[in-house]
């Protein structure tokens, strides 16, 4: 099968049962993407498909191809420069021990794209899916707002 992520076309001899977080983890070597309850309830292993974010780790690896899959490898340009909410996230002191920070910025990319960064609550609101044990909430709620009003 072949996998379509940040942009290169990856051939892949899967298992139908390898989940897309374990096939960019183990099988393509991408580990940004965190593995955190493997369970769907943390949003650690957030990415994007097409454009909308998913937990990895309750999709099929297989159901994923010929989709657009973005992991926080591929946010940043060809030339470094990172994201807007990459930069954001730096700039607002949104992490500190960084295991959650992928899944929280990939879902903060979606979150912005959905037009749902109108305001502090709705962001919450809408980032309620990604835990962080640090509670770096108030910093990731501040770059979100950042990086909204960047990419509108």
């Amino acid at each position: 099968m072949s996998l379509q992520v940040n942009g290169v076309v990856r051939e892949q001899r899967l298992e139908p049962r390898v989940t897309l977080l374990d096939a960019l983890r183990e099988r393509i070597g991408l580990t940004g993407t965190k593995k955190g309850c493997d369970r769907g309830e943390c949003g650690a292993c957030t990415v994007l498909v097409d454009g909308r974010r998913i937990t990895s780790c309750l999709t099929l690896a297989i159901m994923q191809e010929g989709r657009d899959i973005t992991t926080i490898e591929g946010l940043a340009g060809q030339d470094g420069r990172l994201h807007p909410v990459q930069r954001a996230f730096v700039d607002q002191d949104g992490l500190q021990c960084g295991f959650c920070t992928p899944g929280q910025v990939m879902s903060a990319v979606a979150c912005v794209k959905e037009g749902h960064a109108g305001s502090d609550e709705e962001i919450r609101e809408w980032m309620s899916g990604n835990l962080c044990r640090c509670s770096c909430y108030p910093n990731i709620v501040a770059a979100v707002r950042q990086a909204a009003g960047e990419m509108t």
